[in-house]
């Protein structure tokens, strides 16, 4: 008889709903040949948005000299890319090739800064609610996640009172999402600026996801951690697979910036782990240079009467139509984070809940609580769909809950 293999306890605190058990019912049920709404995860492939021809035709010419490993922080000319995108943000500190790691995709490059920074126990203070996977590698790394509220009444920004009594001298490292993921919320700069503040006062690491920095609405202006503490080391995470519209590339790039005399044998452990994953996929970060020079298509997308403008507008509008459910406005990325009133909707399981709306509706989204929100009060909606699509979606979503009941 085999011996019993169960998972590793060290995932015993990994959670990540975005692909959890209602996506394998999900799929269960288009294999019976039913058709199901996917609105779980920001994949702008899943509908109809295009990779820039410019993008494609780089990567294809790559191909034939491109079967050989790279050097492992990524092929030269890719990173001297991204040293020229941040060469036009002002006042961004200024960097070099030799200060950008790229990555398969910007969760790999979270994987690796954390496990090359935390021992057991070590804290890192991550936004609530999050992008799950902060949390998730935190865990996984031995760290312990510790969240600080955002308040919905306040457009969603970080309740900075609350994040400062949460540290303690095991926090290492401040984890800011902006524009965040799920709520969408672009940070002011006197926010950012107060965050950089604490984290100086407290020498917490500042970990700065900006995924979504160009995909702005609403006249929103997206500011850098990086910007606002010029003298404190940032790492600065950013990637191709949402603005350029190319997930499956799995194309990131890390970039730290200031001082970093004290910070050696951390930036040892990166640069180790970076050459045991050997290389970043060599044909994807062909990408990275077509992709950051030139025209930048997303601007027209999210402009007024662009596509992912459109879609947001209908999306927004019908969520806060359906009676007991509101919605704040997001700043940008590609989500909308709505709210159940709790006298209207009185929701005590919200994975129970997206479970029921998948088997009755064919829609699949995600629990709030799948992004470490405490309260089975929200859900996320993502904004790909086209605007009839969508519009469809969240009158079927309304309907159902006038009558559903836990």
């Amino acid at each position: 008889m085999p011996r019993s293999l169960d998972q590793s306890s060290k995932l015993k605190n990994v959670l990540y709903e975005i692909r959890g058990k209602a996506v394998t019912e999900a799929a269960r049920l288009e294999a019976e040949g039913l058709k199901v709404l996917w609105l779980n995860t920001g994949n702008p492939a899943e509908f109809g948005f295009e990779a820039p021809h410019q993008i494609v035709r780089d990567v294809i010419a790559a191909i034939p000299h491109a079967h050989g490993y790279s050097e492992s922080r990524g092929i030269q000319s890719a990173r001297r890319a991204v040293v020229t995108r941040y060469e036009t943000v002002p006042e961004f500190p200024r960097f070099d090739v030799d200060d950008v790691y790229l990555g398969n995709g910007v969760s790999e490059l979270i994987t690796v800064v954390l496990q090359a920074l935390l021992d057991e126990g070590d804290e890192v203070l991550i936004p609530a609610p999050d992008y799950p996977l902060w949390t998730a590698m935190t865990s996984l790394a031995g760290g312990t996640p510790v969240h600080y509220r955002c308040d919905e009444a306040n457009d969603w920004q970080p309740d900075l009172d609350h994040l400062e009594s949460l540290i303690t001298p095991r926090t290492k490292a401040l984890v800011v999402i902006n524009p965040n993921n799920p709520t969408g919320a672009v940070y002011p700069r006197e926010v950012l600026e107060k965050l950089a503040k604490l984290a100086a006062e407290h020498s917490l690491l500042i970990l700065a996801d900006e995924i979504y920095d160009r995909i702005l609405y609403d006249n929103a202006t997206h500011t850098s951690m990086a910007q606002v503490a010029p003298d404190q080391l940032v790492l600065t995470f950013n990637g191709l697979s949402k603005t350029y519209r190319v997930a499956g590339f799995r194309s990131g790039w890390l970039v730290l910036t200031g001082p970093r005399e004290h910070a050696a044998g951390f930036i040892e452990g990166i640069n180790l782990l970076a050459s045991t994953r050997l290389c970043p996929n060599v044909p994807a970060q062909h990408a990275v240079q077509a992709a950051l020079g030139g025209v930048q298509s997303i601007d027209a997308l999210v402009a007024p009467g662009g596509r992912l403008y459109e879609q947001l507008e209908v999306a927004h509008t019908g969520l806060n139509s359906i009676p007991g459910v509101s919605c704040t406005r997001p700043g940008g990325a590609l989500y909308l984070f709505p709210r159940l009133d709790p006298e209207v909707h009185e929701i005590h399981d919200d994975q129970k809940l997206v479970y029921d709306l998948l088997v009755n509706e064919r829609i699949l989204l995600v629990p709030g609580t799948g992004f470490n929100w405490p309260s089975p009060d929200h859900l996320r909606v993502v904004t790909l769909p086209e605007a009839r699509v969508l519009a469809e979606a969240i009158e079927r979503l309304g309907n159902f809950l006038s009558s559903y009941r836990q």
